[in-house]
């Protein structure tokens, strides 16, 4: 297979160096996964042609690039990595596949924090569930809009690097961005002022830590080290969610909802769909903070 993959890719690549593409195209660029599209648009707007590796309801976790998108790697002039599971196993290979392409990495700068454990976040603050016996850093950075600003930083860079004729147009809605994230993060902070209310909300995987720890709250997940919960586990989360007055359990769409349908029968409560991954990054910020403030109320 992995034989048949590359020699499909050199394939490609030997007609892509054929036909080079029109003069007056524009830059391509690659993406890990959806949210990093939004931020290179708002910085880039129609400058650049943005492709995204990871597919719209597939994980980033366990996701394999298709060899037409590792072929088509060849007409990209950067690759934008956010550090999700997958790239440290594709990255090498994406970098490989074309040499000459200059590999952004949009983390870089952001200190990453320890996964949440379910009952134990950042730190073992829970109580009733085993924790784990190692550290698995959070790769969900986007999650927060302080941490994305930074991201912005590193997508400027990446951009001016490689099509230096439209810097001026880059630093300009860059700047926009800024403010506009700005903004976000006001908006944000005001959603969750209010003190009469939990500051805890459950979920399935634990995307939602940098979001987390950017309000003032806590997420308690279900999923341990990407595994479901076996049934000891299982009952001691439903006590925990009893404990902490849980009525609504998140879940990814990527993932399964079984245990979280599980436990919210035993706690009366519900499962409602939390998307890390959602297109639409500004929106789903907002439309996600009311549902973690409705959860807590």
């Amino acid at each position: 297979m992995g034989r048949w993959l590359l020699k499909t890719v050199l394939s490609l690549l030997a007609l892509a160096v054929c036909f080079p593409p029109p003069a007056g195209a524009k830059t391509v660029v690659f993406a890990s996964i959806l949210p990093q599209r939004y931020f290179i648009e708002q910085i880039a707007t129609d400058r650049v042609d943005i492709r995204v590796m990871v597919s719209p309801g597939a994980s980033p976790a366990t996701y394999e690039p298709k060899p037409r998108q590792m072929a088509a790697l060849s007409d990209a002039s950067a690759y934008f990595a956010v550090g999700v599971p997958f790239e440290r196993v594709w990255l090498e290979k994406i970098a490989a596949a074309n040499p000459s392409m200059k590999v952004v990495h949009t983390e870089r700068g952001i200190e990453k924090m320890a996964m949440d454990v379910a009952g134990h976040p950042h730190g073992g603050h829970g109580e009733g569930v085993e924790q784990a016996p190692h550290t698995v850093l959070d790769p969900h950075v986007w999650t927060s809009p302080p941490l994305v600003m930074i991201q912005a930083r590193n997508i400027l860079a990446g951009l001016m690097a490689v099509d230096p004729a439209n810097r001026d147009h880059y630093v300009e809605h860059y700047k926009k961005f800024q403010g506009e994230l700005a903004d976000l993060d006001t908006t944000l902070l005001n959603v969750f002022s209010k003190q009469e209310r939990l500051d805890r909300f459950m979920v399935f995987h634990p995307s939602w830590g940098y979001f987390a720890d950017a309000y003032g709250l806590t997420q308690v997940p279900i999923e341990i080290e990407g595994k479901a919960p076996k049934p000891a586990q299982l009952a001691a989360l439903v006590d925990h969610a009893r404990k902490l007055r849980v009525r609504v359990i998140f879940v990814q769409p990527q993932f399964s909802t079984q245990s979280a349908e599980l436990i919210a029968r035993e706690i009366g409560g519900r499962v409602v769909f939390a998307d890390p991954l959602a297109a639409d990054w500004a929106a789903n910020m907002r439309r996600q903070a009311e549902a973690f403030r409705a959860a807590m109320q």
